[in-house]
């Protein structure tokens, strides 16, 4: 990559993931963020005017974006287009005008990473998680060539419920995970919210997030797939079960985990495995990639969200209390910071992936 910057537009930038995309982003040595695109009631304004109420992330408005002027996100498509390299799309609307927009920009020579789940099952759009399947990267060649795209094309993000107990299986893919039951504990920010939009949460637990359980139990299928005549084969050798509950906790999606493995393994094995670990990744030396990826913890009561959802910059994963379980092989806990690794580090992280391999330039 040469020394200029790749000129970035963000797409929901008000939202509470926009916000994060904005606070990641600042000084980041690929990528400088030159638009910021919102619903109509926000169009016109500048960011720190708009956000003056609205702004929830832990971080304060960088003062980067504070004069920024706010482009209206559906009718100002052309004139956003033709001043950005890329967009990250983390869009609050119905899916079908989220497959538009996104659409739209990959016409006309934008790469698109998406946040969103509106082209996750879209035959020719990769799902990607960096350490997981670098290699779907080869759908964007099929993607183009298939759309007649020179420049443009669309990858996504999977869903931030998956994110820390697939990081593990990918681990210990040699042992061959067959079967998991999940049950996923996702915080409040997973809804774009905090306690004061949702005072409902304080002291409570909903054991039902809408749509959730079927994303936590096929995404990782098209994951885990190959590409089979320039499409993505799911995975036949995994089964997955998941149930996903709505804790009162701000930032961190915790997972309890059943497994079986084909193979037959000891908490030894591992164990060792997760320590002697090498990212795969790691050789493209990307800004937000975690040293670490995956990392064991040995004491009883760990992971812990306020303890080790920041690990790694909120980027890498923890996973303990591995044991032996009377029904399935092993059991475990393990915890991802869902905004981060989950949403807008994650997608950032993977437009690095795609700046390294060219796809960008």
């Amino acid at each position: 990559m040469n020394n200029k910057k790749i000129k970035v537009g963000i797409l929901g930038a008000t939202g509470m993931i926009g916000q994060k995309f904005i606070s990641l982003l600042e000084n980041h040595p690929f990528f400088e963020v030159v638009v910021l695109a919102a619903s109509v009631r926000s169009a016109g304004k500048t960011y720190e005017k708009e956000m003056k109420d609205r702004w929830i992330v832990s971080e304060e408005i960088p003062n980067y974006v504070k004069n920024i002027v706010i482009e209206e996100v559906e009718r100002n498509k052309r004139k956003i287009s033709r001043k950005v390299d890329l967009v990250f799309s983390a869009m609050n609307m119905n899916s079908e005008k989220i497959r538009e927009i996104e659409l739209y920009y990959a016409q006309k020579g934008v790469g698109v990473v998406s946040n969103n789940s509106a082209h996750r099952w879209t035959e020719d759009v990769a799902m990607i998680l960096p350490e997981v399947n670098e290699h779907h990267t080869d759908l964007i060649d099929i993607q183009r060539k298939n759309r007649g795209w020179q420049k443009g094309f669309i990858v996504v993000k999977s869903n931030c419920s998956i994110q820390s107990y697939v990081s593990v299986l990918r681990v210990l893919k040699d042992l061959e995970p067959c079967e998991v039951i999940v049950t996923s504990m996702q915080a409040i920010s997973g809804a774009g919210k905090n306690f004061d939009s949702w005072p409902e949460m304080v002291d409570n637990i909903i054991p039902y997030i809408e749509k959730e359980e079927e994303k936590s139990e096929k995404e990782p299928l098209k994951i885990f797939g190959e590409i089979v005549d320039e499409k993505i084969q799911l995975c036949s050798n995994l089964k997955i079960s998941a149930t996903c509950v709505r804790v009162p906790i701000l930032d961190g999606h915790m997972a309890n985990v059943r497994v079986n493995f084909k193979k037959k393994t000891s908490k030894k094995e591992i164990v060792e495995k997760i320590k002697k670990y090498q990212n795969p990744i790691e050789k493209y030396n990307l800004p937000s990639s975690p040293k670490e990826f995956v990392k064991y913890l040995e004491q009883e009561n760990r992971p812990q969200i306020q303890l080790d959802k920041n690990f790694e910059g909120g980027m890498g994963v923890t996973i303990g209390r591995l044991e032996k379980d009377d029904i399935a092989d092993f059991k475990f806990i393990s915890l991802a910071h869902n905004t981060v690794r989950g949403a807008a580090g994650g997608a950032i992280l993977l437009a690095e992936l795609l700046v390294a391999k060219g796809y960008l330039n």
